[in-house]
């Protein structure tokens, strides 16, 4: 059986708010992942380090304070400086439907604003995690 999949749950800047984050961070423990959560207000050189001491192969970011472009693009740029461009990150929280496409550009994977059913997220985590060999159908 192979392990679960690691994933890092964090709060970047100085937003206090933990709730949808810890839902987050519950459902896709219950889904069968193994989630490292960093907690609130973290440094986004902090949390590429913990991604990369954890050899997580997701962050998701979670953030209610306004700043999820500049967030989103500085921890990108702080896994590219550690080495770690091939982690995806995943941005989710308040994010206005004009900055979704800002923060594809920017470099996410995945955006998931407020409202985002929890199975969705859930499903498109497992599909940006899925390992190449699980993802190609075999012809038997």
């Amino acid at each position: 059986m192979a392990p679960p999949v690691r994933v890092l749950v964090a709060k970047p800047g100085l937003d206090g708010h933990d709730r949808g984050a810890k839902l987050v961070a519950r459902a896709l423990r219950d889904a069968g992942f193994e989630v490292v959560f960093t907690g609130i207000r973290r440094r986004v050189d902090d949390i590429a380090a913990t991604a990369v001491q954890e050899d997580v192969a997701l962050v998701g970011l979670s953030i209610l304070s306004g700043a999820h472009l500049a967030l989103t693009r500085r921890t990108l740029e702080a896994l590219r400086a550690a080495g770690a461009d091939d982690i995806p990150v995943v941005v989710g929280g308040t994010i206005p439907s004009g900055d979704v496409d800002r923060l594809y550009e920017a470099g996410a994977a995945a955006v998931f604003p407020t409202g985002t059913a929890l199975d969705a997220l859930v499903a498109e985590i497992r599909a940006l995690t899925a390992a190449p060999e699980t993802l190609s159908t075999s012809e038997e």
